[in-house]
């Protein structure tokens, strides 16, 4: 098995190298510390599995999923994250990954889990089956869904924009650039089907997002 391991912790990510390479039928052919790198990096590997972390820089785990599941769809991707709330399991989960465990996982059992992905397996930890299976249980109208799409720091955006701030008053509030708040803005448009700030702003009025 081909993997890359994507994760801005070095430490995490070398301590998954050093451990993943002493298992005999496994080879590490890329890391890379966030999802921009790690887009770059595929153009010239082709790993079988991918262990995706979800908070990176420049590009976080859930839009590097979407995008390297769109170009490479034959890749897995298996979600390895500190966090077990549905804010990041089923967005995740949405995005196109093939699994979803925590970086508590014993080692042997995380690479049960990696063969088992790549043999086709969608393996959850136990911890976030629940959040399936509710999810399964209660259907979601189009507008719930569109609003799972959203990262915690598009709705952040999405509230500021419904509290009247401008994108240089948001930019201040968040610590972020005004061009950053810009991208956000174009990632809710188009997640919520939107097509100006007071749409946006009455989408998030409507459903209590404030």
């Amino acid at each position: 098995m081909k993997v890359m391991i994507v994760d801005d912790h070095t430490v995490v990510r070398k301590g998954l190298v050093f451990y993943l390479n002493t298992i005999e039928d496994m080879e590490i052919v890329g890391e890379a510390n966030n999802g921009e790198e790690a887009l770059q990096k595929l153009k010239t590997v082709q790993p079988d599995l991918i262990l995706m972390d979800l908070f990176m820089p420049k590009l976080n785990g859930m839009e590097a999923t979407s995008q390297i599941k769109a170009l490479y769809p034959h890749v897995k991707i298996l979600v390895l994250s500190s966090f077990s709330d549905k804010d990041h399991v089923i967005p995740a989960l949405q995005a196109g990954a093939d699994g979803y465990q925590l970086k508590d996982i014993d080692p042997e059992q995380l690479v049960e889990t990696m063969r088992a992905v790549l043999n086709g397996e969608n393996k959850l930890h136990d911890k976030v089956t629940k959040f399936v299976l509710n999810r399964i249980a209660t259907p979601m109208s189009e507008e719930e869904q569109a609003i799972e799409l959203l990262t915690k720091r598009e709705r952040e955006v999405l509230v500021e924009i419904a509290s009247g701030y401008s994108n240089k008053e948001i930019a201040d509030r968040l610590g972020i650039t005004e061009k950053t708040v810009k991208t956000h803005l174009s990632h809710v448009f188009s997640k919520l089907h939107v097509s100006d700030r007071t749409q946006a702003a009455l989408f998030a009025v409507k459903h209590s997002l404030l």
